[in-house]
This record gives structure tokens, C-alpha cells and sequence, in this order.
């Protein structure tokens, strides 16, 4: 990504991240369309309601991959072979870490989140019977996004869109059979997500190993290398500890959603399954703006690097908001399809009816955090997002939340703090892309391979 139509690329690189992460969805809104259908409401609102959940510790151990994709970027851009391979074996041996204990934690301490979430007892149990199985095989999740994170990190989009797409197919056929056919309940959606995610990380492998090129994964050589452990966690840390803060405030708002009982669960937890489509264009211009900075920040191309944002802002916030305005439509309908009730359904067409024109300050917010990452600079939307999305929405629950009990508190909740931090991310893109435009690359320069001393500490804040 380092020469030539740097729009095309863009787009050509993000479009089948889109594709594939539209096929990662699936997975868990597959799992609750089919449970909301043929279980009904009570189970709908226990796979729904452990989103938070499941996103905390996923997010966070997630996080580290997206540490090693930025840093193996950078080396790709160099060409430099034994630091490419150094820093992929290093972020292989880091997930096999992250996904033992990922496994460990999900399974030994999702009982006592539910408690603390307020879950209510006719969701309780299977609620937590579906996160039991769930993390138990979770270490093929982190594992994937790791092997994914270094394929993108390569410039290579296409074959994880690949695997996800006939993972997913394979997803819908073992949901279908094991709760439609075995009768197996909440737990048959957590095996058949399991199953489908060892399926996909086991292809990414295969392609890893066979790839004839400098970032080939070699399972012998997988072993911590402390420089770019070192890197890699300084990268990661911050993204992961961005991710976890935030969904700690998004369980807070959960629990205070589950004092509203399972009907407000359900329709609130099925809008979120929607609105996680709707998402999926800010996220793949996110993942593409990443690697396309940081493969031009190790090639020293400045002025390009700029350009790149420039586009890549302008297409996210466009593509999001007519999908917000569609969404903002057809609300009913979707939430519907995962379940009838109209009570349900009333629940989750009012968020729409609240968020979903606020789309492009969500989708600003996403890809100037991206930004961020790629230059080096992860501790700069860490604590953007600390403070708006998650201290700020924790205040207001624990505050007016408390005096008001009522279900529109945690609708505006999410739009007003998105405003937050867009003008926060604003006023420093102004300062690095238009009020000086040579600043980002002043920024840069900090960061280009040769300047080691610079290198180590990107943690500091400009």
C-alpha cells in the first residue's frame, strides 16, 4: 500500500474487510435469530444480553492483535525479513498467551459477571450455560484475529474474507441443526460458533504456513522476541485497554437495562445485533486507514499518509450515516425479525429512532481513533474513549439514572457521547491536517524506522 492509487487501494482493501466482517457478524446475530425464533424471548434476551460480556474480554485480548497487525505493518514496510519474521512469530506466540487465558477467564468469571449485571433469574441460566460454551472455545477466536491481523497487516485482505465466508455458511448450518434438529437450546449456538471460529483460525493458519513471503509463519520458530513484545504491547495495550474500559461502562448501562426485565432485553440486545451491521463500513475503512498508515509511515511517504486520511474520513462518514438513515426506516421491521412481540419490537425500534441519525459522529470517531493507531499514537484515543464513552455514560447511569429511572436515559446516552469525542478527534485532526499541514508529518517523523529512540516510546503523547 505503499505505492501507486492510494483511493483504490483504500477501497479495494476495505471492501473485502467489509465483506468479511459482514460474514463475522453473522455468527453471533445467525445464533440469535434462530434462538429468538425457536426458543423465544427469555432465550433471545440471555444470547443477547451477554454481548457486553463476551465483548469485554474478547476486546481487550483482541486489542493485542491490532497492536501486532500495526507493528508488523511497519516492518513489512521496511522490507526487512528478519524483523518481519521476528515480529510475527512474536505475535503468534502473544495469542496462543492471550487465548489460554482468555479461555480461563471467560469460563471462571462469567457466573459472577452475570450476578454483578443484575441479570434477572429467568434468564440466569441460560445466559450462563451459553457463555460456559462459549469461552470454553475461545482461544479459536483470538487465535484468528491474530492470524487475520497479520495477513491485513501484509496488505492481504482477500483470503480471510474467504474463510469467513464459508465459516459463516458452515455457522448457520450447525445452528440450524443443533437447535432446530437436536433440540439443544442456547448451547447449540455457542458449540456451532466455536466450532465454525477453529474452522476459520485452522484455514488462516494453512494459509500463514504456505505463503511464500517474508511474514511466513514457520510453527517452530513461534517464540517471544522482547523487542517486539515490547512493541507489539506498547501498540496493543492501549487499544485493548480502550476496548475493555468501554465495554466496563457498556455492562453498567446493561445491568441498568436489565432492571427494565426481558422484554426491554430482547428488543435492546436485537437492535444492537443490527446496529453491528450497520457499523461494518466505519470498520473497515478503520482496519484499512491502520495499515495503510503504518505501511507508509515505515516507508517514510508523509505527504501520502495525509491524503490517505483525508479520503478515508470522507467515505466512512458518508457510507455511515445513509446507512443510519436506512436503518432509522426500516427499524421495526429488523428488530421484528428476531422476534414478534410487539413489546419487543417497540423496545428496539426506540433506540434506532434515538441513535441511528447520530451515525457519522460514531463513524468520525472510529476512524480518527484508526488514524491514531497507525501513526503510533494508541494512548491518544484510549483516553478519548475512556473519558467519553466510558466515564462520561457511567457518571450520567450512576447519576441521573438513579433520580430518573427510565429506558431513554441509556438511548441518548450513546449519540451524545459520540459528539464528545468527535470534537475532541476533531480539534486534533485540525491542528495535524489543516491548520498545519505539515504537523502530521512532523508526527511521522517522530515514528520512521531509524529514529529509534522515538520508536520506543510511542506511548507519549504529542
Amino acid at each position: 500500500m505503499t505505492e501507486g492509487n492510494l483511493r483504490r487501494q483504500i477501497i479495494f482493501f476495505a471492501l473485502p474487510v467489509f465483506i468479511g466482517n459482514l460474514f463475522q457478524q453473522m455468527y453471533n446475530t445467525v445464533d440469535s435469530l434462530i434462538v429468538g425464533n425457536f426458543l423465544g424471548q427469555k432465550a433471545l434476551a440471555a444470547v443477547t444480553s451477554t454481548g457486553s460480556l463476551t465483548f469485554l474480554l474478547v476486546g481487550f485480548f483482541v486489542g493485542f492483535s491490532n497492536g501486532a497487525s500495526v507493528i508488523v505493518a511497519r516492518q513489512i514496510g521496511t522490507r526487512k525479513e528478519e524483523a518481519v519474521e521476528q515480529a510475527v512469530h512474536t505475535a503468534m506466540a502473544l495469542g496462543i498467551t492471550c487465548g489460554v487465558l482468555m479461555t480461563l477467564l471467560g469460563v471462571l468469571g462469567s457466573p459472577w459477571l452475570l450476578e454483578v449485571m443484575q441479570t434477572p433469574k429467568d434468564v440466569m441460566g441460560d445466559a450462563q450455560l451459553y457463555l460456559t460454551v462459549y469461552f470454553a472455545g475461545s482461544f479459536f477466536l483470538v487465535m484468528y484475529n491474530m492470524m487475520v491481523g497479520i495477513l491485513q497487516a501484509a496488505g492481504d485482505s482477500r483470503h480471510p474474507l474467504y474463510y469467513l465466508v464459508f465459516s459463516s455458511l458452515l455457522n448457520i448450518g450447525l445452528d440450524t441443526l443443533f437447535i432446530g434438529g437436536f433440540k439443544m437450546g442456547v448451547e447449540g449456538a455457542a458449540l456451532a460458533t466455536i466450532i465454525s471460529e477453529a474452522v476459520s483460525m485452522t484455514l488462516c493458519l494453512v494459509r500463514l504456513m504456505r505463503v511464500r513471503d517474508i511474514y511466513r509463519v514457520r510453527p517452530a520458530r513461534i517464540r517471544f522476541v522482547g523487542l517486539y513484545l515490547r512493541k507489539i504491547l506498547l501498540q496493543g495495550f492501549p487499544t485493548a485497554l480502550q476496548m475493555t474500559v468501554i465495554d466496563i461502562g457498556n455492562i453498567l448501562i446493561q445491568a441498568y437495562i436489565n432492571t427494565f426485565g426481558s422484554l426491554a432485553m430482547a428488543g435492546i440486545g436485537a437492535y444492537c445485533k443490527v446496529e453491528g451491521f450497520c457499523f461494518l463500513p466505519v470498520v473497515s475503512f478503520s482496519v484499512a486507514v491502520t495499515t495503510f498508515v503504518s505501511q507508509n509511515l515505515g516507508a517514510g511517504k508523509h505527504e501520502r499518509i495525509r491524503k490517505g486520511i483525508a479520503f478515508s474520513l470522507v467515505c466512512a462518514v458518508l457510507l455511515i450515516e445513509v446507512i443510519g438513515i436506512a436503518m432509522y426506516i426500516l427499524a421495526p421491521h429488523l428488530v421484528g425479525a428476531f422476534n414478534s412481540d410487539p413489546r419487543v419490537i417497540a423496545y428496539g425500534a426506540g433506540r434506532a429512532h434515538v441513535c441511528c441519525l447520530f451515525f457519522f459522529l460514531l463513524g468520525f470517531s472510529h476512524v480518527s481513533s484508526a488514524v491514531m493507531r497507525g501513526l503510533g499514537k494508541p494512548i491518544v484515543p484510549t483516553v478519548i474513549m475512556m473519558i467519553c464513552w466510558c466515564a462520561v455514560r457511567v457518571i450520567c447511569v450512576l447519576t441521573i439514572g438513579q433520580m430518573v429511572h427510565s429506558i431513554q436515559l441509556t438511548y441518548w446516552l450513546y449519540p451524545a457521547t459520540w459528539l464528545l469525542s468527535s470534537v475532541w478527534f476533531a480539534i486534533l485532526l485540525w491542528r495535524m491536517l489543516l491548520k498545519n499541514r505539515g504537523s502530521a508529518v512532523k508526527i511521522s517523523q517522530e515514528l520512521i524506522p531509524g529514529n529509534e529512540e522515538a520508536l520506543e516510546d510511542i506511548s507519549d503523547i504529542s
